[in-house]
């Protein structure tokens, strides 16, 4: 298929790539320096993104270290994560926070299924949203008449495809998040 509309394609596409973001700072049994992606630490009055004060590391699959660039940041940056909804207590060793990622239960890992899910489906919705944009913008031009019946009829077509192909990506990246949440 001809891509006759990349405007909405790269639409569809940001849809997409919130979506991989968001996953991402899901907790999922490992370590991932994605999960304080959201944390924001006390920086001298600003709040700021943890990983721009420190550094982050996964010395093991389980754990992850975070390194305050300035020493004097270590409680701040403590507390922001225990405020944060990483749910996991930071172990202070006077010089880096140690996060340990505890295995999570099966129940945990099905509520975490359930929300993976749930944010799939807001992005297909998402998707959908675009597609009915441009088919009354499609519509729109047809009553001014821009285009034709023929045109409007293989626009609505070409959309239609385009956001096909856009909900299987969307089923793809969740079904890939599942499969590592429900991983042992």
């Amino acid at each position: 298929m001809k891509n006759n509309y990349p405007e909405y394609e790269a639409k569809m596409k940001k849809c997409i790539d919130a979506l991989a973001y968001e996953l991402s700072t899901i907790r999922a049994g490992r370590a991932s320096a994605a999960v304080l992606d959201k944390v924001m630490v006390d920086y001298y009055g600003s709040p700021t993104p943890i990983a721009q004060v420190a550094a982050i590391a996964t010395p093991e699959p389980r754990m992850l270290t975070v390194t305050p660039w300035d020493p004097q940041l270590l409680r701040a940056a403590e507390k922001a994560i225990m405020q944060s909804e990483v749910g996991i207590t930071p172990v202070n060793d006077g010089k880096c926070l140690r996060l340990n990622f505890p295995p999570l239960t099966e129940e945990r890992r099905r509520d975490l299924a359930k929300n993976v899910k749930k944010y799939g489906e807001e992005a297909k919705v998402a998707v959908r949203n675009i597609r009915r944009d441009a088919l009354d913008k499609f519509k729109a031009q047809k009553k001014k008449s821009e285009i034709t019946e023929d045109d409007l009829k293989i626009a609505e077509k070409d959309i239609t495809e385009l956001v096909d192909k856009m909900i299987k990506e969307v089923e793809k990246v969740v079904e890939a998040k599942e499969k590592e949440i429900l991983e042992v």
